[in-house]
């Protein structure tokens, strides 16, 4: 089942990340916009049970407005995230994983 439901969410990930890419001229024009100050936060991650999950929290963490980088490792169950604090904070970046189905918790 746990197969399945990753797989799901791999599939899922890949649907997101089609849509990323048509606004990416759009998302270039806003960040020379943006504070150049930036905030790390590292996060556990919890559900991650194939190599595909990762992929899922990814995105779904980049697609919160002012992040910058998420580095998720699936061997220890964790994200390191760089984000402008101007435009959003370790709650909503924990949220968006969260909703996704891989509850996050800030470190």
């Amino acid at each position: 089942m746990k197969i399945i439901i990753c797989l799901r969410s791999f599939l899922a990930a890949f649907a997101l990340a089609g849509m990323a890419v048509g606004g990416l001229a759009g998302a270039a024009v806003a960040s020379s916009a943006t504070s150049a100050q930036e905030q790390s936060q590292h996060f556990t991650i919890e559900n991650m049970t194939c190599a595909s999950c990762p992929i899922t929290v990814r995105i779904a963490m980049k697609k919160v407005e002012g992040v910058k980088a998420v580095k998720v490792d699936f061997k220890n169950k964790t994200a390191d995230v760089t984000f402008d604090p101007a435009l959003t904070n370790a709650d909503e970046i924990a949220k968006a994983s969260t909703n996704a189905g891989y509850p996050a918790h800030a470190k």
